[in-house]
């Protein structure tokens, strides 16, 4: 559902730029600023580098995982361990010497086969004690079942990727809404200015008059004072709006993440209420889908639900399969190395890994309670939102309301304003009227003027905090 405002067109709703103005800048240019130097916007933008890195390192839990590992250990307490031949000594001596009956002690199976055999057992058993030992493993694993946990871990980055996304927009939106009510209330202090300085020209011709009409004897000398003592009113009154709209200036350069600059001027419009602007769409069904919040709320709670997956897998086994390559050397010094021998000193291993926790104090039992009490709560920030929302639309409808009818009075209040002015003008300069009232005429039309900027300002504020309340900022 649409309508249109019509609303009594404005006096004054731009910012206008002196002459020696410096860089100047439009409000597309100020939001656009806004959002490249904003670090709200920049930290959310590294929220979503992440969460992208999240999910490759999920897809990368599906992968083998290959491991490399190096030890070498120093053992004290232990005297060098030297190859010897005991045994293949032995043998040979006792070939030499015969038995009682005349034969050999050892033939030559003793001497070539049984004595290296034992000597090269007993030199095996004796590297156990050699003081530097090293080893070198590559080991690769597969996991063939983990009771869903890669497939949900990678589910639960590409929501935390989505939530990551859409915080950016939300965040961007936040960004230019501040933005807005800024550069906003900077037009609405360069009106004011205007307005004062057209007050001080129309006061100083008034001067001007009554000091002829002073050297005239037309009127006193209280007349002269009174119209001086209105234009040092107007001036301190000129002065201090002027400091607001350094303030102003100063505030709008900051949301824009720039340092001050006085040169620095900024070129807009305020939005016309005149101009027939469209009432935003206030239908929830269609708020639901548009306010980023919601989408947000959305995204944690399907990471909640994949959480509660997560946390019953410690109910279940998990199973791989994988491959091993060991290179063992042992040696009395550490820059003694062996050369790898496949056959002799790599050992060459394939396993099946099955593990199931069987107790573990109930932390999984609580693990999946606590997952579960995330996920009511997110639920219920949901259905609080929903409501939150709502309330926040009646709400902004009603001080746009307001300021629709404000904007009518005021501006009423301006043609009344100026209409006593001209009447009170005409009679005081044929002596009909006091100057008293004169100048409580002139008064009385620039706060007239004031109050209606001052309703316009309010009436685009208020549109703005409905757009944003309707998610269509």
């Amino acid at each position: 559902m649409s309508r249109h405002f019509a609303i009594l067109s404005v006096l004054a709703l731009s910012l206008t730029l002196p002459t020696w103005a410096g860089k100047t800048y439009t409000r597309d240019e100020a939001v656009k600023i806004a959002l490249e130097n904003s670090p709200d916007v920049k930290t959310a933008e590294e929220a979503v580098v992440s969460a992208n890195s999240q999910v490759d390192g999920g897809y990368g839990n599906a992968y083998p995982s290959v491991d490399l590992s190096a030890k070498i250990t120093r053992i004290f307490g232990l005297d060098d361990v030297k190859s010897s031949s005991v045994f293949s000594d032995a043998a040979s001596t006792m070939s030499l010497v015969d038995d009682k009956n005349g034969h050999p002690s050892a033939n030559a199976y003793d001497t070539d086969v049984i004595g290296p055999a034992l000597d090269g057992l007993m030199n095996n058993m004796a590297k156990q004690g050699y003081r530097w030992q090293s080893t070198v493993d590559l080991t690769v694993t597969q996991i063939l079942y983990a009771a869903g946990q890669v497939g949900t871990g990678i589910d639960i980055a590409k929501a935390y990727k989505r939530l990551s996304e859409v915080s950016l927009e939300n965040t961007k939106s936040t960004v230019r809404y501040a933005v807005d009510n800024s550069f906003d209330q900077l037009i609405y202090l360069d009106s004011a200015v205007a307005i004062y300085e057209a007050s001080i020209a129309q006061t100083q011709d008034h001067i001007n008059y009554v000091k002829q009409a002073f050297e005239s004897g037309l009127v006193g000398e209280l007349d002269m004072i009174r119209a001086q003592l209105q234009l040092d009113e107007l001036q301190s009154g000129l002065e201090n709006m002027k400091k607001s709209q350094i303030l102003a200036r100063n505030a709008l350069l900051n949301t824009m993440g720039m340092e001050y600059d006085a040169e620095v001027q900024f070129q807009g419009d305020l939005r016309n209420p005149d101009n027939g602007v469209a009432y935003p769409d206030t239908s929830m069904a269609n708020v639901k889908k548009r306010r980023k919040e919601l989408a947000i709320l959305n995204e944690t709670e399907t990471m909640m639900e994949k959480k509660i997956d997560i946390s019953s897998a410690g109910y279940k086994p998990t199973i791989a399969i994988g491959g091993m390559l060991e290179y063992a050397n042992k040696q009395n010094e550490f820059y003694k190395w062996d050369a790898p021998d496949w056959d002799k000193n790599i050992n060459k291993a394939i396993f099946l890994s099955f593990s199931m926790n069987l107790f573990n104090g109930m932390k999984t039992r609580e693990s999946v309670t606590q997952a579960k009490s995330d996920l009511r709560t997110t639920q219920i920030q949901k259905e609080t939102a929903e409501r939150g929302f709502r309330l926040q639309i009646e709400s902004c409808a009603n001080t746009l309301s307001d300021a629709e009818s404000q904007l009518t009075l005021k501006k009423r209040s301006v043609e009344l304003a100026q209409k006593n002015l001209d009447l009170t003008e005409a009679a005081y300069k044929v002596g009909r009227e006091t100057q008293l009232n004169y100048l409580d005429a002139t008064m009385s039309l620039r706060q007239a003027k004031l109050n209606y900027m001052q309703a316009v300002l309010n009436w685009n504020s208020a549109y703005n905090a409905l757009l944003q309340a309707t998610g269509e900022y």
